[in-house]
């Protein structure tokens, strides 16, 4: 397919069919088109979500922030994810780049703006990547243990050297398999999304079984009041709550990463993701409502409050819950939840640093194509490197690195996700004119789904600027999780700087252009 075919000018212009000027700076990258469809771009998204995964990490630091309102929130966040997905599917359909939100931005705002969007995502997704490395590597031991009844095996994987390795380890391989190409990495994701979904349907179940039958002494009632996020206490609770709701929603624009790779590049993966984050809501409120019921939101045992669980929820849980050895499917479940997300997080990191290097924002070195694989070889790669390395420091920078890196990936996701949604409003602005249609789904929900995002970061960067936020630590005199998140996006500004002063060519506009093109009307619209 032509790159530029997507774009191509037409004569007229009407309600339900909006066309814009080529833009011949639309470059095809080399990547395997026409490799995925559908079913599994909807299935690359779960993936690249891990619904076992993220629920095990998030749903502990959720209800410390918001208490019994856990069901709500995880609700709530649904709703800007799907308020930025309306902007994802307008931008796909006439700029379907494998670039996405770093092209995207880089069309409405200019080069800077997209630059440091390029660089959101891609540390975003190297953050996700190594928490769920680490996840990977703590299940690696705990389900080895729980089959071989030693709990001593356990006890030895958390160890900070070993922890390290084994994440490092669990990378490299992720790596490979995202190195042998899309069509391996569909096969896995395929089998690995089947066991995610049958071990949590399986879990609820269970759980259900269990409060039904009076013999549960954390177990509490239903109220409907759980699904009111209005009654969590404070705002900044609130805001704190979405934050990580947020980040159990992240991954589902994976499948817009593959965009080149994809049949019906302008339509599948819009398609793909609304599928996937409508069935991702569902799932989590009803596991979220599951869980706390069983177990309550108390601060001792299996309370959902207390120490024990919270950083990793099913690890406590599987075995009250589901019995020996059903434990072992919730356990075998979050390992090939991590591994799945870890194999199809690298596609949005690769891709969008495959794409700033095709368009000489980034080292040419990471424009390279793999000749038979077809995927971007010297990007993956890198990628992999980079998480290796930040989980690496962070471990012994963090005693808590798992809560921390989750929490602080919060404000990369409401960057990257937000600044998307806000060049959505910009880009189309000149199409509003022409009907109520475009001016609700291009204008005025992108620009509410960017703007909740935007309010979220300011308040997130407020909050967690106190070292006594999340885990209580602190690096360089301020909360740990700010200086994650905030101090690497000022990195990258460091780092754009730099790459502007040695290639200023991407800069000056010469090999992307910053346009808004006008509609092409013949009569003016009534």
């Amino acid at each position: 397919m032509n790159r530029n075919d997507a774009v191509a000018p037409q004569a007229h212009i009407t309600a339900h069919d909006s066309h814009y000027r080529a833009e011949p700076d639309l470059l095809d990258k080399g990547l395997a088109h026409d490799s995925i469809g559908l079913s599994a771009s909807v299935a690359m998204a779960v993936s690249c979500v891990a619904p076992v995964y993220a629920l095990t990490v998030a749903l502990g630091p959720t209800v410390r922030e918001v208490g019994l309102q856990l069901p709500a929130v995880l609700l709530a966040g649904f709703v800007p994810m799907l308020l930025v997905a309306f902007a994802y599917r307008a931008l796909n359909k006439v700029i379907p780049d494998a670039g996405t939100s770093f092209t995207w931005t880089v069309k409405a705002f200019g080069p800077y703006t997209g630059w440091m969007c390029g660089w959101g995502l891609i540390i975003a997704t190297v953050i996700v990547l190594s928490n769920t490395a680490g996840v990977a590597a703590t299940f690696f031991y705990l389900f080895l243990a729980q089959l071989l009844d030693n709990p001593d095996i356990a006890a030895f994987g958390a160890r900070k050297p070993v922890n390290v390795l084994t994440t490092s380890a669990m990378v490299a391989l992720a790596t490979w398999v995202a190195w042998r190409g899309m069509m391996t990495a569909k096969r896995v994701t395929y089998v690995l999304v089947a066991v995610q979904m049958v071990a949590l349907a399986v879990f609820c179940l269970l759980a259900f079984r269990g409060i039904a039958s009076g013999t549960v002494p954390t177990a509490i009632s239903f109220e409907w009041n759980w699904l009111n996020p209005f009654s969590v206490k404070t705002v900044a609770a609130l805001v704190s709550g979405l934050s990580l709701s947020i980040f159990i929603y992240w991954g589902w624009d994976v499948c817009l990463s593959a965009n080149e790779e994809t049949r019906g590049s302008e339509h599948t993966p819009a398609a793909a993701a609304l599928l996937s984050i409508m069935a991702l809501a569902g799932t989590y409120v009803l596991v979220a409502i599951a869980t706390q019921m069983y177990a309550g939101i108390g601060d001792t045992g299996i309370g959902l409050g207390s120490p024990d669980t919270h950083d990793n929820v099913f690890a406590a849980l599987a075995t009250p819950i589901m019995g020996h050895p059903l434990d072992l499917l919730l356990y075998g479940a979050v390992l090939a939840s991590a591994a799945s997300s870890l194999q199809t997080t690298f596609i949005p990191a690769a891709r969008t640093m495959l794409a700033m290097s095709v368009y000489r924002a980034m080292p040419a070195i990471f424009a390279r194509i793999h000749p038979r694989h077809q995927v971007p070889s010297n990007a993956t790669i890198a990628a992999g490197v980079l998480t290796a390395a930040f989980y690496a420091v962070m471990t012994w920078l963090s005693e808590n690195v798992l809560s921390d890196t989750v929490e602080s990936l919060g404000m990369m996701i409401c960057f990257y996700y937000g600044l998307t949604a806000l060049s959505c409003v910009w880009y189309f602005r000149h199409e509003y004119r022409i009907g109520l249609g475009p001016l609700i789904t291009k204008g005025l929900l992108p620009l509410l789904g960017g703007g909740m995002l935007a309010a979220m970061f300011v308040q997130l960067c407020v909050t967690t600027f106190d070292p006594g936020y999340g885990s209580g630590g602190a690096i360089f005199g301020v909360g740990t999780v700010f200086a994650i998140g905030v101090g690497i996006l000022l990195l990258g500004a460091v780092l754009m700087i730099a790459w502007r002063l040695a290639q200023p060519a991407f800069f000056r506009g010469e090999t992307l252009r910053h346009d808004t093109p006008a509609l092409i009307v013949e009569d003016p619209p009534a």
